[in-house]
């Protein structure tokens, strides 16, 4: 069973920075996809980034520039660099992990992130 745990969300002011982290445990051998999916109060939950088993990312047009996800295969691990944050931002932010063959979604926990205005 795979298990995802996410940590690094917090409260910050407009500008402001989060590095938020999503570290995968289970009987995984192979390198999936994954990405980082926000939800806010009263909204569909959506894909912010995205990052394939190659390495190709693809971001939801309101962080480009701002957000960078990145993975550490050797630390099981998954980034979210936030940098620039705006209150808009604020919201659950959830890691997932897509498998193929069978077709399965696998999420973290969520992580909360506020920027304060």
């Amino acid at each position: 069973q795979v298990q995802l745990v996410e940590s690094g969300g917090g409260l910050v002011q407009a500008g402001g920075s989060l590095r938020l982290s999503c570290v995968v445990s289970g009987n995984i051998f192979e390198i999936y996809d994954m990405g980082w999916f926000r939800q806010a109060p009263g909204k569909q939950r959506e894909p912010v980034a995205t990052i394939s088993s190659i390495g190709r990312t693809s971001y939801v047009d309101s962080v480009k520039g701002r957000f960078t996800i990145s993975r550490d295969n050797a630390k099981n691990t998954l980034y979210l660099q936030m940098n620039s944050l705006k209150p808009e931002d604020t919201s659950v932010y959830y890691c997932n992990l897509r498998r193929y063959h069978p077709f399965f979604d696998y999420w973290g926990q969520g992580t909360q992130v506020t920027v304060s205005s």
